[in-house]
């Protein structure tokens, strides 16, 4: 996708998932080429990926539970992996 906008709609794609890793003890991205460990913020992004929530839901929902969530940095972290391609827009 070239453009991300408020009505995007992210998902992860099909054959990645997004578990905790006990062991490590953090939440780890799982894809057929590799593995992904991604920071707390991404993390929060990812779990909201539904394919049924546009990026708009997403900030509002992130905004309840952290302070100064802004739509361009989740913009930038969903533009991120989908450049991995490990997110994947409806």
């Amino acid at each position: 996708m070239d453009t991300i906008t408020a009505a995007s709609v992210p998902r992860l794609r099909i054959g990645v998932r997004l578990t905790f890793d006990e062991v490590r003890g953090v939440h780890v991205l799982l894809f057929p080429e590799g593995v992904l460990v991604p920071n707390a913020t991404a993390t929060a992004v990812l779990q909201l990926c539904d394919g049924t929530n546009p990026v708009a839901e997403i900030v509002t929902k992130l905004g309840k539970r952290f302070l100064g969530v802004r739509e361009g940095d989740v913009v930038d972290v969903l533009g991120r992996f989908g450049q991995r391609r490990v997110v994947e827009w409806t």
